[in-house]
């Protein structure tokens, strides 16, 4: 994708991915990204959720910036089912269903600020895409009634 000449953002920015998920495809990404993480977390920090819970935070971010405009509601609502989708591998829950359910449940509520943390950067991000689609929309109808 070229440079425009009149584009006033940075290159790094430039080369971000657009937002092209559609609200489906943004909380797939983020259970599948979360059940990534928690397969790491268990591997490489012996089911730490705090390493779980420290890499929650930027794929709701991601998830946010990632969903397309019209789905943009999504991201925020799909951002905790992702959490629990990948905090269930590493819960820590034994003894049959009932064990993983409790051990779910106790992830879920000792660790509710990391929850709270990366649905609010998830909602941030969609209130400030939503206000700049609002303020483009807006500006054309000004300059041409100004005109």
């Amino acid at each position: 994708m070229p440079a425009q000449a009149g584009d006033p953002r940075p290159a790094a920015v430039r080369r971000m991915p657009r937002p092209r998920l559609t609200g489906l495809g943004g909380g797939l990404f983020a259970c599948a990204a979360m059940v990534l993480v928690a397969g790491i977390c268990r591997l490489l920090f012996g089911s730490s959720l705090f390493v779980f819970g420290l890499l929650f935070v930027p794929v709701a971010a991601a998830a946010a910036l990632w969903v397309r405009p019209a789905d943009l509601i999504t991201a925020p609502i799909s951002a905790p089912i992702a959490f629990a989708a990948g905090v269930w591998p590493i819960s820590g829950g034994s003894g049959g269903f009932g064990g993983q359910l409790m051990g779910l449940v106790s992830a879920l509520s000792l660790h509710a600020g990391w929850l709270y943390a990366g649905t609010l950067v998830a909602a941030l991000i969609v209130i400030v895409r939503k206000a700049v689609l609002i303020g483009k929309r807006r500006l054309p109808r000004r300059t041409a009634s100004t005109s």
